[in-house]
């Protein structure tokens, strides 16, 4: 009998209809979000209750990851991280289409959301801009010290804009926003966004936007208050780090995950066998093919695949170029 054990996996995306959404993740990526005539967010990997990702590849498709990690424990995410997570996967992975402004919005903390919300993490998030129209903006932080009266106010007056600090938006642009760091995406943007598995959002201001039936959005200003980061922007809001063709540069390393990029237009062997976790290969640009465990697999633009824990090495071949965000816990 044929033995069936872990192999690299694939997952099917899921598309989040959006009233600032567009239609850039069909025209740009090249993935199909039809019936929907517009696609603000792919989740590219999910293990959000009711809106998890299924595997797509091997005799495990159609399982959700959590049913995976539920079967292979810590021959999928690593020893550490099964002690620490179990079942539930810590990340969400998405590509985000912002045809119009996103509302300026905060994320809560570990400690806030397990006790105010009931929800077991946060969120601290990370921005790697795939695409930006000309002019197209970023709002992160504020760029004064403020007072919540200040932005009460403000919010009144509808000066709100004129305290958030701006930014031009350009392909490459890498952006960290911890939990409390008020934030929004500018029209005009589309980008890779690594997260803790949370979907705790709270909008402080939307524009004066109505939805498709009228109505304003809900805001959740008594909660946003309570958790905002009220200090001044330090210095640029972007994160800046050393690009090498063909290696592996580091991004972010935090406590909730790392992100490295590799920019691609030969083959990369990757040895795993030192780390006992797992890695998710990301491509945020062209296409290639992954080989690790006895497989070698396609991966292009706007796929994900999940290299798991037993892995011991892993050859990247772009073909001709690719990019790839690699992510993983530490």
């Amino acid at each position: 009998m044929e033995e069936r054990g872990l192999y690299p996996l694939k997952f099917m995306p899921l598309f989040k209809d959006k009233i600032w959404g567009g239609n850039k993740i069909r025209d740009m990526v090249g993935i199909d979000y039809s019936p929907l005539e517009r696609c603000g967010e792919l989740w590219v990997l999910s293990a959000i209750e009711d809106q998890e990702t299924v595997l797509e590849n091997g005799f495990l498709a159609e399982c959700t990851l959590t049913e995976v990690i539920e079967m292979y424990n810590d021959e999928l995410i690593g020893e550490e991280n099964f002690d620490r997570f179990s079942t539930s996967f810590p990340l969400l992975i998405k590509i985000i289409d912002a045809q119009d402004n996103l509302s300026m919005q905060v994320h809560p903390d570990d400690r806030y959301a397990l006790e105010h919300l009931s929800m077991p993490n946060g969120k601290t998030e990370m921005w790697y801009v795939m695409q930006a129209d000309e002019g197209a903006k970023i709002y992160t932080g504020f760029n004064r010290k403020e007072t919540k009266a200040d932005i009460i106010n403000r919010l009144r007056n509808k000066t709100f804009t004129e305290i958030m600090h701006t930014e031009d938006a350009q392909q490459g642009d890498l952006y960290f926003i911890p939990s409390g760091k008020i934030h929004a995406i500018g029209k005009g943007v589309l980008l890779a966004e690594i997260q803790q598995s949370s979907d705790a959002t709270f909008r402080v201001y939307d524009w004066d936007r109505v939805d498709d039936n009228g109505n304003p959005r809900t805001l959740h200003l008594e909660q946003a208050l309570d958790v905002l980061d009220l200090s001044k922007q330090d210095g640029c809001a972007k994160e800046h780090y050393h690009y090498h063709l063909n290696e592996t540069s580091n991004l972010i390393q935090c406590p909730y995950f790392v992100t490295n990029i590799m920019p691609l237009t030969q083959g990369l062997r990757k040895d795993l066998s030192s780390s006992d976790t797992f890695y998710l290969y990301f491509c945020v640009a062209g296409k290639g093919f992954v080989t690790s465990m006895g497989h070698r697999i396609p991966l292009s633009v706007g796929e994900i695949m999940m290299i798991p824990a037993k892995a011991e090495q892993a050859l990247i071949e772009p073909s001709p170029m690719m990019e790839i965000l690699e992510i993983t816990i530490l």
